[in-house]
């Protein structure tokens, strides 16, 4: 049965590579390549596992036709938030010093950083500019509000890395700390692809609040899902290493609620990096602690949040129907 979803994706997918073809001289031909190489479309491992799920166009265009709008008439604001994304991505891989994204070489190792900072540049600058390719469809005011929101949350996103980094060598985090990052870091764009959906989609105020709110809850429990299948996450199912987010040392929220008890796991923590053969033994003393069970119900908790504003947004049609379906199934991964 053919879902709308699958109508969705690869219309996205044009429209992105519409917007990416502004690069036409031919001296930009390199820039063009690294720009493709980094939406998964080129290269070696180039397909749809190194294109990543494009979540947050398909919210748009969802919210925008569960709205009772055109999703079609809206492709170029999906394809701006899809590639608002992939920018943070990239320098995000140059911050982490990061070598490999979806199991292929990350731009800025492979090209070098200079370059790699430049394409993500690019990448921001096509996005703006791909918002803007609504002008002969919608309102000024329109796209104005839209463009307001989605700058909002790109700052939102720089604040959310800039704490995200600060945090790596402190040993003093509180849970607030963690929420503070992380709705700058993940729950700000869905939230507002969301809203900007909803906006051209038509909906009041009250709903597009309603969608606002369920696009930062989904964001929060999408984070915590993940910081979940960081420790206890079957990797064969997941793809995500079971040994990254305790080796790297992320500050993630079982982490923090273990430091948090101090007791054995905190102990450990705070005397050095972990190392892989230790993981298995400190993922169990943190689910003795309780961790895994606080995390578990955290997820449900933000999960339940933006089911209620979901519902309270009334959307309608198919498209309300999959955005039930698609916030079910990106908080409940195989834990």
């Amino acid at each position: 049965m053919t879902t709308l979803q699958d109508v969705l994706l690869p219309a996205i997918e044009v429209e992105l590579q519409h917007q990416i073809s502004r690069l036409v001289d031919p001296r930009l031909h390199p820039l063009h390549d690294m720009l493709t190489y980094h939406m998964g479309w080129t290269g070696d491992g180039s397909g749809r596992s190194a294109q990543g799920k494009r979540i947050r166009p398909l919210l748009l265009l969802l919210t925008c036709a569960a709205c009772g709008g055109e999703w079609n008439a809206v492709l170029p604001a999906a394809a701006s938030v899809e590639l608002i994304h992939n920018f943070s991505l990239l320098h995000d891989d140059i911050q982490d010093n990061s070598t490999e994204r979806r199991g292929r070489e990350t731009v800025w190792y492979k090209w070098g950083m200079p370059q790699g900072i430049n394409t993500g540049d690019a990448l921001f600058v096509i996005a703006n500019l791909s918002l803007l390719d609504l002008v002969p469809s919608f309102d000024t005011e329109l796209i104005l509000s839209a463009a307001t929101l989605l700058q909002t949350a790109c700052l939102a996103l720089t604040e959310g890395q800039f704490l995200d980094l600060s945090y790596e060598k402190r040993e003093d985090l509180t849970m607030e700390d963690y929420w503070t990052m992380v709705t700058g870091k993940t729950a700000a764009l869905l939230s507002a692809c969301c809203a900007v959906g909803s906006l051209f989609g038509g909906g009041d105020e009250t709903i597009r609040d309603a969608y606002r709110n369920y696009g930062h809850f989904l964001g929060l429990a999408f984070q915590v899902q993940d910081d979940y299948l960081g420790i206890w996450g079957d990797a064969a199912l997941t793809g995500k290493s079971i040994e990254s987010d305790l080796v790297t040392g992320k500050n993630s929220l079982p982490v923090l609620f273990g430091l948090e008890k101090k007791g054995v796991f905190a102990k450990r923590w705070l005397n050095g990096p972990i190392s892989p053969d230790e993981v298995m033994g400190l993922s169990d003393q943190l689910e003795k602690e309780g961790a895994r069970l606080y995390t578990q119900n955290t997820a449900d908790q933000m999960t339940d949040m933006a089911l209620q504003y979901l519902r309270s947004a009334d959307p309608v049609g198919n498209a309300g129907q999959e955005l039930f379906e698609l916030t079910n199934k990106l908080t409940g991964r195989q834990r």
